[in-house]
């Protein structure tokens, strides 16, 4: 059952990001410049995350280890942030939703299959297998047909 309500949860993320794109374009719209939309985006998420993190740790008796990461990924996943969020701003009203949807999906498989075949980040290796491949192929094939048509 635990499965299925993960499954879930990652369908509901998929969609927010779906819904996330075009509302940011609106704001980016709104405000005049697409970087400032990015901003803003990312200073509301950093604001609910920090109240979410302050409230979990209290309520497990934690807290946070801020000596333990290496130093770079206090800012890599920020920066890996705002390259995505700033790309789907630019897009979505050059390409709509849908198709910067399917790049999006499509550019995580791919890097995710050589994360995975290289076991960069700590991530267990898995080999790239012909199935992994044309998978790869008919997703991105797929992005394609949902641009052009």
């Amino acid at each position: 059952m635990a499965g299925v309500l993960w499954s879930l949860l990652g369908v509901l993320a998929g969609a927010f990001v779906a819904i996330q794109a075009p509302v940011n374009a609106q704001l980016a719209r709104g405000l005049g410049m697409p970087v400032a939309a990015a901003a803003v985006s990312f200073l509301a998420g950093a604001i609910v995350l920090g109240i979410i993190a302050y409230f979990t740790a209290r309520a497990q008796g934690v807290s946070v280890d801020w000596r333990a990461p290496a130093p770079w990924l206090f800012a890599a996943g920020g920066c890996l942030g705002a390259v995505y969020v700033t790309s789907s701003v630019l897009l979505t009203p050059r390409i709509g939703a849908a198709a910067l949807v399917a790049f999006l999906v499509t550019g995580q498989l791919l890097a995710s299959v050589i994360v995975d075949r290289a076991g960069y980040f700590g991530v267990a290796v898995r080999e790239l297998s012909m199935g992994r491949i044309v998978g790869a192929m008919l997703l991105l094939a797929g992005a394609m047909m949902i641009r052009i048509y």
